[in-house]
């Protein structure tokens, strides 16, 4: 998997198998982005701190509660479900890392292929 794009146009799809959901070329970043678009409509505050830049708390690693000292790294999985809360195309090179700041903590998460640095990484 290198980049992974889909168009906010694009309806969400219907039925997945978990195959599709979790093993298709994308590994789940296009099942957590529509899940983000589900949510937005579900949770319009929570959409609308993603729309601030705020970085909530979700059920992937990179969001925050609260400042912490340092960066903190973050999983493509929450950033597709950000960009799907923030109706946004599903737009995710796994080569290339992505640093966003929080605008309520303005603490800096970088988001990253490398699963091992998160397992490694020291809980907030």
């Amino acid at each position: 998997m290198t980049k992974v794009f889909r168009s906010i146009s694009e309806p969400i799809r219907t039925g997945p198998t978990w195959e599709e959901m979790w093993k298709d070329k994308d590994n789940g970043l296009i099942i957590s982005w529509e899940t983000g678009r589900k949510k937005s409509l579900e949770n319009p505050e929570l959409a609308k701190k993603c729309l601030n830049n705020e970085l909530p708390v979700l059920p992937w690693r990179g969001g925050l509660e609260k400042a912490i000292k340092g960066e903190k790294l973050g999983s493509l999985f929450y950033l597709a479900m950000w960009q799907g809360l923030r109706f946004e195309d599903l737009n995710i090179d796994s080569e290339q890392d992505v640093s966003l700041v929080c605008s309520r903590t303005n603490v800096k998460v970088v988001f990253t292929q490398h699963l091992l640095s998160l397992e490694a990484q020291n809980e907030e």
